[in-house]
């Protein structure tokens, strides 16, 4: 019975010690495949908790799989979706998400409305994964670069688009490569061969317009022929948050981008530019 108690108070020791550091996470392999989804995969429906379950394993040990989880806990919030709504004139305001969001313990939004938008889900899915990287972040981010990240000005007001971190993720475009790759250095682009569940995803329809979307998986239907992506974001067709599939002929372009360099959230340069006319990649499945 002692040898059990020892045992167990030092694996309590490894796992606090472990979760007061940056996890030694792997990179994600290119095996030059596209990553196509299981039936399995597919049928899921739109509203559940089990991304990090299901399709977590595919990465495994990476950054990616923490940011599943955190999709898991923003879904959590809203397992109906919560609704969907932009208005930016709106009173009061539209939310970017719909609950109180903090990031190591402190707040970026104080949620105006229980709804949500594309970009604000795809944020707090990455605000969460960070949470779970950086248990600790609290003790180490400077006033400044949290600041940055915040999802409102400090009298609750709306951030404007192009407006700091939380503005170059929210705007026109490709924000999630804006944010993530240029302005704070975090993570890198990746084609969409390379794109595996967990990544960054901005999607240019043909129709016009985008959206802001977490990658999940590839579909290819050897019956009919339909091919297509499913991701998570928050969208009218789900009622805001959940998965969603749409079908290759109305996607023109996309820009992908991977979560690689979490650590640089504790030095990026607050007032560096962006270059916003990046062109996207097409999609050849």
């Amino acid at each position: 019975m002692l040898r059990t108690v020892v045992a167990l108070a030092a694996i309590a020791i490894t796992t606090t010690s472990c979760a007061a550091r940056k996890p030694e996470l792997k990179a994600l392999q290119d095996d030059g495949k596209w990553f196509v989804l299981s039936k399995e995969q597919l049928a899921l429906g739109p509203h559940h908790t089990r991304h990090a379950e299901v399709f977590g394993p595919a990465v495994t040990g990476t950054y990616n799989e923490q940011i599943l989880a955190g999709i898991d806990k923003v879904q959590a919030t809203a397992m109906d979706g919560g609704g969907y709504f932009i208005g930016i004139k709106a009173v009061p305001t539209e939310s970017p998400i719909g609950y109180d969001l903090p990031l190591f313990g402190q707040p970026l939004l104080s949620a105006p409305r229980t709804t949500s938008y594309c970009s604000g889900a795809s944020y707090s899915a990455f605000i969460e994964g960070m949470n779970l990287i950086y248990p600790d972040g609290g003790k180490r981010i400077s006033p400044e670069r949290f600041e940055s990240l915040r999802m409102q000005e400090p009298d609750g007001g709306r951030r404007e688009d192009t407006v700091k971190y939380w503005g170059k993720w929210n705007d026109d475009g490709f924000g999630s490569q804006y944010a993530l790759v240029q302005y704070s250095g975090m993570g890198r682009e990746i084609t969409p061969i390379e794109a595996r569940p967990g990544d960054f995803m901005n999607i240019s329809w043909v129709s016009g317009l985008g959206h802001s979307v977490v990658f999940l998986g590839w579909k290819v239907d050897p019956d009919t022929g339909e091919r297509g992506v499913l991701y998570w974001a928050s969208q009218k067709g789900t009622n805001g948050l959940g998965d969603q599939f749409s079908p290759l002929e109305k996607i023109k372009v996309v820009k992908t981008v991977r979560l690689t360099n979490p650590e640089n959230v504790f030095s990026f340069d607050v007032d560096k530019t962006v270059e916003r006319r990046i062109p996207g990649d097409k999609i050849e499945l």
